[in-house]
């Protein structure tokens, strides 16, 4: 086994490699941008290595700058994570060259399988299944429009050299093509330095289902079984799970020996994915009518690679570093079996309602489900952060993974939103209570997938608000209640009980809720009694008000009849309560400081998240009508377009393609 690698990457996966090499008793060394000086990969690290920058092109991108720290610091070998630099064939040579193990595949391998349209046909001479559509080489945009008409609509484009959902358009008609096209090809140099592109039939009703696959130098392979993947945003995964519900045995058999057979095509070694999409031409309920078809495969490992690890019992890194070490594959295909079932969900830095918008900021409260909750197997939580840190905008925007198991689905599903429930991060929106959306959605529960699901279950995922302002504004007066106790001084004038010199009192706490306001009344009575009531007319909501104050901080809370354990945590002026039931936020609003604060929007467009000014679509003077897109901006490698909100007139820019600019400042004015 190695005595010391180094890990070229960062977050959660670093952390994740470092702790089975440290199971090992491998040492290992981290690499670190700028931005990353105070990281946690840094500190479970046993050293680390500065790459000077913050974004990844400055920094983890810098192959040559990763050979020398890897030299300098006696590493026999490179573990290059997923993303980045893991799927690169020219730093896998140069790892090679400069006497460094890259834990990974072949150079070769990788190129081969590097670019979608020549995985393709090396897949079709393998025997394995292809979506019908177009992956030549000759990428004149004419020539692909006319390719995708033929194909016929809707269609697929894919950054070649793609992955993790970059570089990828659906286009439904033929007009719209040249301008998905455009973006794309934009999309994907930026991501991956190549803007070479192909077409695909878009599958309808589709599945992405993908196989965990594991090769050795003497030749073996092996298929860890399924993931099912299909749950996705933005073409990004959401939620993972294996096995894949409703897989018959026989078409598991297929698929596997398909994966396998690709794996053999490229002469593969290490840990690998082949994903495959999946036809459901028979509908939800009829998995014996499913097809497959090869999509691509990833040549390193998956973000989503717990849920194969927890149904399998193995540390797939610690195959990664036997393989790499010239071992080989620790078991042979008939030893592995599946045990129950296991899901993943990614939380990520960002904001559901606004289009899942990134989001960036301090981790002010982070906090995870309590072990003393869950058997020691039962839950997982990969993560590369700690509260008091930075979400930044130089790298992508997941938190964490939390990952469950259970001896079934249902088990697995009941797990994994209780440990959601525990679950509280402030000071940056994340995806938590859509995740808890998510699995609520008959949809998910009753495994009726496809990569729609969440635009079919828009209505129930982007209306849902299990606690309400009631709930809420009790809990938030409790809390403020409770802080003014434990503040007090003593004497009549440190009481909270409403003793006033001429009386009990009445206090007003006013709210902003979903851009409404609103007011909540606390009247108090005789002794501790206090009578809360939130909202005016029929939709007003009162009651007595009662709270114990728990070892852990939280509040146990009585209110209009009912009962809720709730964790309530101010930041600037904001209140985010956290429950069982799930969570929200309302603003304190100081009325007298917003009284003469009337100064409307007018015509200013402005950033909707921090991040660069890619493009604009217009200049000064342009007519333009609503909707119509006016400028793209990048973030955490994604692109965002931004639309004219009303018919106008472009009066001037405020910036120019490349700049950075940071979340509410103004790109543009319009005129009316």
């Amino acid at each position: 086994m190695f005595k010391k690698i180094l890990i070229a990457n960062r977050g959660e996966i670093a952390c994740r490699v470092a702790a089975t090499a440290r199971r090992l008793g491998v040492r290992t060394v981290a690499v670190y941008s700028d931005a990353d000086a105070q990281a946690n990969h840094v500190r479970a690290c046993d050293e680390a290595v500065a790459l000077g920058g913050n974004a990844p092109k400055e920094s983890y991108l810098r192959w040559e700058r990763i050979l020398e720290a890897a030299r300098a610091t006696g590493a026999e070998a490179i573990h290059p994570g997923y993303g980045f630099l893991s799927e690169n064939e020219d730093f896998a040579r140069a790892c090679a060259e400069a006497g460094l193990v890259f834990i990974g595949p072949p150079p070769s391998a990788i190129q081969a399988m590097g670019l979608k349209a020549e995985s393709k046909r090396l897949m079709e001479k393998a025997g394995v299944p292809l979506v019908p559509g177009y992956h030549g080489a000759d990428q004149d945009p004419a020539l692909l429009q006319r390719e995708a008409d033929r194909i016929g609509y809707p269609v697929l484009i894919k950054a070649s050299a793609g992955g993790g959902g970059k570089g990828m358009r659906i286009v439904e008609k033929s007009q719209d093509f040249a301008a998905a096209l455009a973006s794309c090809q934009r999309e994907a140099i930026n991501s991956f330095g190549d803007d070479a592109v192909l077409i695909e039939k878009y599958v309808q009703r589709p599945r992405h289902i993908e196989i965990q696959v594991f090769g050795d130098t003497q030749g073996h392979y092996v298929h860890l079984f399924e993931r099912d993947c299909s749950v996705q945003r933005r073409h990004q995964k959401v939620l993972e799970e294996a096995p894949a519900p409703g897989m018959p045995p026989a078409l598991r058999q297929r698929m596997g020996q398909a994966a396998v057979d690709a794996a053999r095509a490229v002469d593969y070694v290490g840990a690998g994915t082949v994903e495959f999409i999946v036809e459901q031409t028979g509908g939800y309920d009829a998995p014996e009518a499913m097809t497959f078809y090869f999509m691509e495969m990833n040549t390193r490992l998956q973000v989503e690679h717990p849920v194969t690890e927890a149904i399998t019992g193995l540390d797939l890194v610690e195959w990664q570093l036997r393989v790499a070490n010239g071992e080989p594959l620790p078991l042979a295909q008939d030893d592995l079996r599946i045990h129950g079932h296991a899901i993943e969900a990614r939380i990520c830095a960002e904001n559901p309602d606004k289009g899942f918008l990134p989001a960036t900021g301090p981790l002010t409260v982070y906090r995870k489900p309590a072990a003393a909750a869950f058997a020691r197997a039962d839950v997982r939580i990969d993560d590369g952060v700690r509260e008091g840190g930075e979400i930044s905008p130089y790298y992508d925007s997941m938190i964490a993974k939390l990952i469950v198991h259970g001896d079934t689905r249902e088990q697995a599903l009941a797990r994994l939103d209780a440990a959601l429930a525990q679950v509280q991060i402030v000071g940056v929106a994340t995806n938590v209570q859509f995740l808890r959306g998510v699995l609520a959605t008959e949809s998910f529960s009753k495994a009726r997938l496809d990569t729609a699901l969440i635009e079919r279950e828009r209505a129930q995922l982007f209306d849902r608000d299990p606690l309400g302002l009631p709930l809420l504004a009790a809990g938030v007066v409790a809390r403020q209640l409770a802080d003014e106790a434990a503040q007090a001084a003593g004497g009549p004038f440190g009481r909270a009980d409403g003793w006033r010199g001429l009386g009990l009192a009445t206090r007003t706490f006013a709210f902003d809720f979903n851009g409404q306001g609103a007011t909540a009344l606390l009247r108090y009575g005789p002794g501790a009694a206090r009578h809360l009531s939130v909202g005016e007319g029929e939709s007003q909501v009162a009651g007595d008000l009662a709270w114990t104050l728990l070892h852990d901080g939280r509040l146990s809370l009585d209110f209009a009849g009912r009962r809720e354990v709730l964790a309530v945590h101010r930041h600037q002026d904001q209140w985010h309560v956290f429950g069982q039931a799930g969570a929200g936020r309302i603003d304190a609003v100081d009325r007298l400081a917003h009284a003469g604060d009337t100064q409307a929007e007018g015509g200013r467009l402005t950033a909707p998240m921090p991040g660069k000014v890619v493009s604009f679509a217009v200049k000064a003077g342009d007519t333009v009508s609503k909707g119509q897109p006016l400028a793209v901006m990048e973030a955490m490698k994604m692109e965002h377009t931004i639309a004219a909100p009303a018919d106008g007139t472009v009066a001037e820019l405020l910036f120019a393609p490349g700049d950075q600019v940071t979340e509410g400042a103004e790109l543009l004015r319009l005129a009316a």
